[in-house]
């Protein structure tokens, strides 16, 4: 995610390439749906996505202005996982096998990340949050919401790695709080065998390669 001057940002460009990769990547038959119904259940999107255009910050390494998210109800966590891979590398993402069975199911949104849209909405202003590696989970969350902003769900990780593989960096990886079991495990993605992992670690336990992924606001069509 280079940076680049804000006068250069094309929103509606950024919105259609972030739909060629997930057709790219096989999201149609995940979901059920040849690739003009899916482009068709994005589309009212774009012009969300350019309606924002114009007060979004351009994109910076860490930090993205949109990122395209489908829910688990289009594509499942496990498929979409497998489908992210580092900005260099080929080996494709996996979900660690510390989640007994059953368990990716039961990490579901918290009330204050709640999707606007059953299966596919719009992500904005997402950062990685390396400002919080080291932290304590659980501090870095106050942090974030004391500055009005939301920790990213599961599947709005996973989206951020897909549309920006290079968010994921050696010590720069981070949690996802937004999506919660009802105990204390917060779900992260970081690097393993050189592929993205979900994973997960302790609310009161701090890692140095690990921050708090946010995003300011989520929006619908």
């Amino acid at each position: 995610m280079q940076e680049r001057p804000p006068s250069e940002f094309d929103a509606g460009a950024e919105f259609d390439r972030q739909v060629d990769t997930l057709i790219a990547k096989g999201y149609p038959e995940a979901a059920g749906l040849d690739t003009e119904a899916f482009t068709a259940l994005l589309a009212p999107l774009r012009a969300t996505a350019v309606a924002h255009g114009a007060s979004l910050r351009p994109p910076a390494p860490g930090r993205a202005p949109f990122v395209v998210v489908l829910t688990r109800a289009l594509a499942p966590i496990e498929w979409a996982m497998s489908r992210t891979t580092l900005a260099r590398g080929s080996k494709a993402g996996f979900v660690d096998r510390l989640y007994e069975p059953g368990a990716i199911e039961r990490f579901v949104p918290t009330d204050a990340t709640r999707p606007p849209d059953e299966r596919a909405y719009l992500l904005f202003d997402v950062e990685r949050g390396e400002e919080f590696c080291g932290a304590v989970p659980e501090d870095a969350m106050a942090t974030i919401a004391q500055r009005g902003r939301s920790t990213l769900t599961i599947e709005e990780g996973i989206a951020l790695v897909t549309h920006h593989p290079d968010a994921l960096e050696k010590n720069r990886c981070f949690s996802l709080a937004g999506s919660r079991c009802g105990d204390r495990r917060v779900p992260a993605i970081w690097i393993s065998q050189r592929a993205p992992k979900l994973g997960w670690c302790w609310a009161g336990n701090p890692h140095t390669w690990l921050g708090m992924a946010s995003a300011a606001r989520r929006a619908a069509a």
